[in-house]
């Protein structure tokens, strides 16, 4: 299975662009459904056709992950920006991200529960059916027409505007800083349920922590949504990370106990995705909207590849030194590292913005 999540992870990341260029050209609901439809028989095949050995890489692995790239928090944030204008379009953003979190939350305690109660079969049975469901709603999703948009139209292609966001220092920051959330995320989210039983916890207080991640990211995304209307999102994003560190640090140093993994849980899930919308309110803010969909895209690739790595090398680091130590190390270091790099972010549009 660890295969399987790793070439998952790198499908969603490298299939996010071609989505985001298909929402963008073609509109958000042709990209979702399509997504829709690769996710679908990802979970379909997993149950009920070809399962076993590379069959289930390509069902988890591959389809799978390509419905991620499409379904996931990338194109919908895109689509979402496309309508609103700068004033409250992250605080839009930060409610899609919200309402994703939700799911985040509410989906390990079905399963969980439905595993035991009626089985794997019948577990994936009905994720398919809330899929089939998505399918039908994402039909009606709409990316603004030419004549709805809030922006001047442009005659700037997408190979352009690739082109400009990587001349632009700002851009490659923010994609630089995105590889450490992802890296952040999938390190906490597969190795902290073995680091606690290795600290002599037990299984449940993993399970706890990973909800307790899921109900707050949904505060946490809303207040940096608010906040990203007041203040510069650029200090937002470097004081998610810089806390993202010091909640590393008192949780690996502070002694085991189910009341400081619960803590831990609720602060780390407090910052879990609140990076979502100031990050994508910087990319439309400074570019505009007529190409978000790719360019938050490849940010996403890069948080994604992020995610590689944090599951890799968590496990890498556990096998070799027999705890995940330099892991948090690594991580903490990061943290470091995107806190001060977002600091010289430029948050104004490029001068092709100013002169339309």
């Amino acid at each position: 299975s660890g295969l399987a999540i790793g070439i998952q992870m790198l499908m969603w990341g490298l299939t996010g662009p071609i989505f985001g260029a298909i929402a963008d050209k073609y509109g958000g609901h042709k990209a979702i459904c399509l997504a829709f439809v690769f996710y679908i028989l990802g979970i379909y095949f997993l149950y009920a056709g070809p399962n076993t050995g590379i069959f289930f890489q390509i069902d988890l692995g591959l389809l799978v992950g390509i419905g991620l790239g499409g379904t996931a928090i990338s194109i919908p944030m895109s689509i979402v920006g496309k309508h609103f204008p700068l004033s409250n379009r992250t605080i839009a953003m930060s409610i899609v991200t919200a309402v994703g979190s939700l799911g985040y939350f509410i989906s390990p305690l079905y399963t969980s529960y439905s595993l035991i109660k009626n089985g794997w079969v019948d577990t994936l049975f009905v994720f398919t059916i809330f899929l089939f469901i998505g399918l039908i709603i994402a039909f009606f999703v709409r990316s603004p027409s030419a004549a709805q948009s809030i922006e001047k139209p442009n005659n700037q292609s997408a190979i352009e505007a690739f082109k400009e966001a990587f001349k632009n220092k700002s851009y490659i920051l923010l994609v630089s800083g995105f590889f450490v959330c992802g890296f952040h995320i999938t390190l906490v989210g597969t190795h902290v349920p073995k680091y606690v039983i290795d600290r002599g916890l037990e299984s449940w207080t993993a399970a706890a922590i990973l909800s307790l991640i899921g109900l707050f990211n949904i505060f946490g995304s809303l207040v940096s949504g608010y906040l990203s209307t007041k203040i510069s999102k650029k200090i937002i994003l470097s004081a998610i990370y810089a806390l993202r560190g010091i909640s590393l640090i008192l949780f690996i140093f502070l002694p085991a106990s189910n009341i400081n993994a619960f803590i831990f849980g609720a602060s780390f899930g407090f910052l879990w995705l609140s990076t979502v919308p100031a990050t994508s309110g910087i990319v439309a803010h400074i570019f505009g909207t007529k190409y978000l969909g790719i360019l938050y895209g490849i940010v996403f690739l890069s948080h994604q590849v992020g995610s590689f790595f944090g599951a890799f090398l968590g496990g890498l680091f556990h096998d070799l030194y027999g705890s995940y130590d330099y892991a948090w190390y690594l991580a903490i270091a990061l943290s470091v590292f995107a806190a001060i790099i977002h600091l010289p972010i430029k948050e104004e549009a490029v001068l092709r913005l100013k002169t339309e």
